[in-house]
């Protein structure tokens, strides 16, 4: 009897830290960098040309980047192409969520938390492996299906609070502008993984459910991807994040 005892508390063991090793695996640390930068901002484009290795040499691990042009550089003598009002609306909201301001370009947030001088390379991935070293606290997956202009994305979250979201961006791998005016006039800038739109769904109705995505006209599933991420919309902080 003592020796089915003993076997029995082994196998509870063998359990327990199996689904531990689970859970760790399913949970691992991540990186989001969002980049708030500007073609009318003559010290964007070493941060742009940063965040673009790093999305290369990271590829194929849990580091994900987001370019959101900000609009305010526009009146400077140069209207960004790619520039949206929106974005600089949610850089003001992580001026406030941070307690920094007044807010700059070029700025990278990673996971909501922490913000960097968007070309000051070491602290940059100083922030990085910070991040990788703590794990998710939520989990999503992401299934998107194309409908000539609109994505169609199911979508499936674990692990959020009471106030958040999940938040879609269409992202656009790769692009170049020829500069004529502004702080960079006659330059061919290179810019990477930017966001032509965001959209916003609220989890507190469900954590399962479908969302429509209306895709810029130029947009093919080479050139553009989906990244979906999960934020508590009242610190900033975000759970998790998953490519589609």
């Amino acid at each position: 009897m003592k020796k089915i005892k003993i076997l029995s508390g082994f196998v509870m063991l063998f359990f327990l830290i199996g689904n531990s090793v689970f859970s760790q695996n399913n949970s691992k640390g991540f990186a989001l960098l969002e980049l708030y930068t500007s073609e009318g901002c003559s010290s964007c484009p070493p941060a742009d040309e940063l965040l673009g290795r790093i999305q290369n040499e990271y590829r194929d691990k849990n580091v994900y980047v987001l370019a959101y042009h900000v609009d305010y550089w526009d009146k400077q003598g140069w209207k960004d192409i790619f520039s949206n009002a929106d974005f600089t609306k949610r850089q003001y909201d992580y001026a406030q969520f941070l307690g920094k301001e007044p807010i700059y370009t070029p700025q990278v947030i990673i996971n909501g938390k922490t913000d960097y001088i968007g070309s000051q390379e070491t602290s940059l991935r100083n922030g990085i492996k910070s991040a990788l070293s703590k794990p998710a606290l939520a989990s999503l997956s992401l299934e998107p299906s194309q409908n000539e202009n609109l994505i169609s994305v199911n979508y499936n979250v674990e692990g959020t609070s009471k106030n958040s979201r999940l938040l879609l961006a269409v992202v656009q791998k790769e692009a170049k502008s020829n500069v004529k005016r502004g702080e960079n006039a006659n330059r061919v800038l290179s810019h990477y993984q930017i966001v032509r739109n965001l959209q916003s769904v609220d989890l507190n109705k469900a954590k399962k459910g479908t969302a429509v995505i209306h895709l810029p006209k130029n947009y093919n599933a080479q050139d553009f991807e989906i990244i979906g991420f999960v934020q508590d919309m009242n610190s900033g902080t975000i759970f998790g994040v998953k490519k589609a």
